[in-house]
């Protein structure tokens, strides 16, 4: 019985044994260098969403892990009480139904967040990459715009003007239904996906243009405009009465939006000092080998 005690105990134990030994491995290679770069990175499309997907990963690991302990737990109580009362031996089997209920639960729950990022993160990345060939026409584009509380998908600053540009992934519904299972109807007011309709993505991307709009113009000094753009990759769009507040597009040939914006007529001069205010905010990445000590006052 001791034996097999001893051998659970080894089976809980080594994989903690073997994960500090890699982290003090990666510290001893790590001591007496330092990264080349001297500066933050810019934020890349979808970054927020990376970083909620890397945690919902973590907590996936963990609740796998639970999920496997739980098992070798109740067997250990049974052994360390097989010939005396099995009272114990009962309220952990009990403990453990609950836990692995709990466990399966909470696994379903992340596992579906994370489909639901992915996506997202597929659709800004698809996005961020299509708005990067404005930088051709003389734009600067920036993604994953801290602001406050929220994060603006892409910025564009244009010699015509400013663009505020959220992404919305949603999929598509897979009836073999041709194009009109891939068509979204704006009518000025809502979008009329097949078989749902939606008006808050429009409403955020308006108030995010607001804000950035508000924002800019205290940073620069200068009163700044900006267009508020809602990005749909994917989909078709049919404009029944298309909106003067809000421009729609499917995330391909974003030359047009520079067609389709109002010239509000931005001097380079001007665009360069946008373009520092962003940059500043943009540039918040840490560069993620040989991170530098924290520094403790």
């Amino acid at each position: 019985m001791t034996i097999n005690i001893l051998i659970l105990l080894f089976i809980v134990i080594a994989p903690l044994i073997i994960g500090y030994s890699l982290i003090a491995y990666r510290k001893m290679t790590n001591k007496g260098r330092r990264n080349p770069l001297t500066r933050q990175l810019l934020r890349s499309p979808g970054e927020s969403l990376r970083t909620k997907i890397e945690d919902l990963s973590f907590d996936a690991t963990y609740y796998l892990m639970v999920l496997f302990i739980l098992p070798l737990f109740v067997y250990a109580v049974y052994l360390s009480q097989m010939h005396r009362d099995n009272t114990l031996v009962i309220l952990s089997i009990i403990f453990a139904c609950v836990g692995l209920i709990f466990l399966i639960y909470k696994l379903l729950k992340v596992w579906k967040d994370r489909y639901r990022l992915r996506l997202g993160l597929d659709c800004e990345m698809a996005v961020g990459q299509e708005l990067n060939q404005l930088m051709r026409e003389g734009c600067y584009v920036f993604h994953d715009f801290p602001a406050e509380g929220f994060n603006i998908d892409h910025v564009v600053v244009s010699p015509k003007g400013i663009l505020a540009i959220e992404t919305k992934g949603r999929a598509k519904p897979d009836k073999d239904g041709g194009s009109s299972e891939a068509t979204v109807v704006f009518d000025g007011e809502a979008l009329k996906f097949p078989g749902w309709v939606e008006k808050k993505p429009i409403d955020q991307a308006i108030r995010q243009a607001e804000w950035l709009a508000k924002w800019l113009s205290s940073a620069v000094g200068e009163r700044i405009a900006v267009q508020p753009v809602l990005a749909l990759p994917g989909w078709f769009i049919e404009r029944k009465k298309p909106s003067p507040r809000l421009l729609l597009f499917n995330g391909k040939n974003p030359e047009l939006l520079l067609k389709w914006m109002p010239d509000t007529g931005v001097s380079e001069v001007l665009m360069k000092r946008i373009h520092h205010q962003l940059d500043q905010r943009c540039r918040d990445i840490e560069p993620v080998a040989y991170p530098k000590k924290a520094k403790y006052k």
